[in-house]
């Protein structure tokens, strides 16, 4: 006699997977076995197919913002969250701003009428 699971309703939850560029976003909704751990969601996701570009072994994950790890487990109604390298460093971007906003409340407007 085969080893048969069956599957029940109690045992699946929903999740999300999530990946976003500067000009498409996508959030898949679907049915996962209780247990699947935040990799394989989004393995079972298939949301590479659509993102050719995302690179596991690489990216950043998290779950509704929150960095974790690809082996954390799912509850119901988590979002797993993939996450795109910076293109800039926020923290040198603010030090720029900060920068030119002082230059320019000490005269650094050179233009003369």
């Amino acid at each position: 006699m085969q080893n048969v699971r069956l599957i029940f309703m109690a045992d699946l939850i929903d999740i999300e997977v999530a990946y976003a560029m500067l000009n498409k976003q996508k959030i898949l909704g679907f049915k996962a076995m209780r247990g699947i751990s935040a990799l394989d969601a989004i393995k079972a996701s298939n949301i590479q197919a659509e993102f050719p570009e995302i690179e596991l072994d690489q990216a950043k994950i998290g779950i509704f913002g929150k960095i974790t790890k690809p082996g954390t487990v799912l509850k119901a109604g988590d979002r797993v969250e993939i996450y795109r390298q910076l293109i800039a460093d926020p923290k040198e971007i603010r030090k720029q701003r900060t920068a030119a906003g002082k230059s320019m409340r000490k005269g650094g407007n050179t233009t003369e009428n």
